[in-house]
């Protein structure tokens, strides 16, 4: 079984980064460099979930349409989707039914220009 480890998710501007996703998430980021032009921002990993961070590097460049994490917004995505514009992000898709009763997803875009992805169980 595949199993997912570690996420990066590109950024231009890691202070502006930490901010959005901070108010977003209402966790604390664990800001580090990590050479020379390089810095990260570490996501604490939830039990049995993935760990990532925002990562700041010349050869990185935030995208919309590459990858897309999706963070666990339990156990309300609307308390997320509220944080979402105060925070600086716009939502792109609103809170949707997934089908066979699956729970619900959102687009939203970070302040970097990444398409993000929200899923919660209601």
């Amino acid at each position: 079984m595949s199993k997912v480890v570690w996420f990066d998710i590109p950024v231009a501007d890691m202070t502006r980064a930490i901010a959005f996703y901070e108010k977003l998430t209402a966790e604390k980021l664990i800001r580090l460099p990590v050479g020379p032009g390089k810095e990260t921002a570490i996501f604490a990993a939830a039990d049995g979930g993935a760990a990532g961070c925002l990562f700041a590097a010349p050869e990185d460049e935030p995208s919309h349409f590459g990858s897309r994490v999706y963070f666990d917004a339990s156990p309300s995505i609307d308390e997320w989707l509220a944080r979402v514009e105060p925070a600086g992000g716009r939502i792109l898709v609103p809170k949707t039914e997934i089908t066979g009763g699956r729970g619900v997803y959102a687009y939203i875009e970070d302040t970097e220009g990444n398409r993000i992805g929200l899923n919660s169980p209601a």
